[in-house]
């Protein structure tokens, strides 16, 4: 039996410890994939530094990580989509409510992958790269795809041209790459925001137009290129998408539908604000505060939202769709780019919690990404 190690958070604020974690066999429903490659979210930091009210249901210690890459060592009994020495990305969800397992925590060198939650990739195609996809992909299909979302037309190898358009909030950003994607393989045309040194990114990736999110009349300027356009809805990326989406969608024509994936507040100052429970109530104060204000906002203007849960494809049709009838042909046919592009910082499980703080510190059209073996 082989021996693993994981990269263990071990109570509730501390920083990752390096140790070993049982081998678990895959599920019947799972793959057990060898990691080669590890990928950081901005979920990572938070959970770790905000996990006590945001994650109450983590039973510590346990194992973080969404992202991972590698070879598949061993599939369960139901597994027929998969082979033993398959190269995958997978979307671990050991974090989620409904799991709350170390063995699928994706900070590890095996972690047990839901098998509609991995694709091949192609031989081509570098662990390191392919890792930024899985957490990024899910976030944007869900806000995409499902029916209580923004319930879309799926992503196909030659869509029809639609007279819709949709607004992303964000668009350098991981969900933000993998949204622009996803929608332009759906036939829609995308207006997006991003920096200005971002722009030759993301038109490169498929929008259509880019505006400048820190622009003082940005705002007005994406109302005047959407009038006589029907819009297909929003993504909500940062800070300040969901105030400046649901503006936006009260002046437009079409769905007035903003899928939101950053709450309207500032997370840089999190881990200051978690060192004393009084600066925790601050934090958490103004988070409900923000969330109210939008949606009194937001019903006013008559434009509905939802948040979004990276990982509710799972329970879905729209993880098959993704996961297993798009994504592995788009790859291998150079029609769905690795997005942003990876910036690898270390090699070993060491590494993670240095990638963590890196992450939190902020990155822009990159994911920081850690080699395991």
């Amino acid at each position: 039996m082989a021996t693993n190690r994981a990269a263990w958070i071990r109570s509730r604020g501390s920083k990752l410890e390096v140790g070993e974690a049982k081998f678990s066999p895959p599920q019947n429903n799972q793959i057990l994939i060898r990691n080669h490659a590890i990928a950081i979210n901005p979920l990572d930091w938070i959970i770790q530094i905000a996990g006590g009210f945001m994650y109450r249901w983590l039973a510590y210690p346990t194992v973080l990580g969404s992202d991972v890459a590698g070879e598949v060592i061993e599939v369960g009994s139901e597994v027929t989509n998969f082979s033993v020495g398959d190269r995958v990305i997978g979307h671990a969800v050991g974090s989620d409510k409904d799991s709350n397992n170390p063995s699928e925590g994706g900070f590890q060198n095996y972690t047990a992958v839901l098998a509609h939650m991995a694709s091949r990739i192609p031989d081509f195609t570098p662990y390191e790269s392919a890792v930024v996809i899985p957490l990024g992909l899910s976030t944007a299909s869900c806000a995409l795809y499902q029916r209580d979302l923004l319930n879309l037309e799926l992503p196909s190898s030659n869509p029809p041209s639609r007279d819709e358009t949709i607004l992303i909030w964000g668009g350098s950003s991981s969900v933000g790459s993998n949204a622009i994607q996803l929608a332009v393989a759906s036939g829609y045309r995308v207006v997006t925001t991003a920096s200005p040194k971002n722009f030759n990114y993301v038109t490169s990736i498929g929008a259509s137009s880019v505006f400048d999110h820190r622009a003082p009349n940005v705002i007005g300027e994406i109302i005047n290129a959407l009038q006589g356009k029907d819009l297909a809805g929003a993504i909500a990326i940062g800070e300040t998408g969901a105030t400046s989406c649901v503006r936006i969608m009260a002046r437009c024509s079409g769905k007035r539908f903003v899928a939101i994936a950053t709450p309207p507040v500032s997370f840089t100052n999190l881990a200051a604000s978690t060192k004393s429970p009084t600066n925790t109530a601050i934090f958490v104060t103004r988070l409900v505060g923000t969330n109210v204000k939008l949606w009194i906002d937001a019903k006013r203007k008559g434009v509905d939202f939802k948040y979004i849960f990276g990982s509710a494809l799972k329970n879905n049709e729209v993880a098959d769709a993704i996961y297993g009838d798009f994504l592995p042909q788009a790859l291998c046919e150079g029609r769905y780019i690795p997005a942003p592009p990876a910036r690898v910082v270390g090699e070993g499980l060491e590494k993670i919690q240095y990638a963590i703080d890196l992450a939190k510190d902020g990155v822009s059209a990159e994911k920081i990404v850690v080699k395991v073996v």
